[in-house]
């Protein structure tokens, strides 16, 4: 080996420094008042466990730009990270 490898993550797979950005990025918005995309129980109202459940049920409309050693940038296709993740945790987030 010559010293030039480069380790190259999965497209369709997110780290867990990713899930934690997109689930703390969302439950800001939620806080702020964005709509919240799942069906919301009438007595509950905790932007954490909204924006985790939205991210079970796959419905967290963010992207993903993954920066590469390179400079380049590639963008994650979420809704198929998100499931990826989920089934490689047995359905837990974090």
């Amino acid at each position: 080996m010559d010293g030039d490898f480069i380790p190259v993550w999965e497209k369709d797979r997110l780290t867990r420094f990713e899930v934690a950005r997109l689930l703390g990025a969302r439950t800001l918005q939620i806080s702020f008042g964005a709509p919240i995309l799942i069906k919301q129980p009438k007595d509950a109202f905790n932007p954490s466990e909204l924006a985790k459940q939205e991210f079970k049920e796959l419905k967290i409309p963010m992207t993903i730009k993954r920066p590469m050693p390179s400079g380049q940038k590639i963008v994650i296709d979420i809704k198929t990270g998100m499931k990826n993740w989920l089934d490689r945790h047995n359905g837990e987030i974090i």
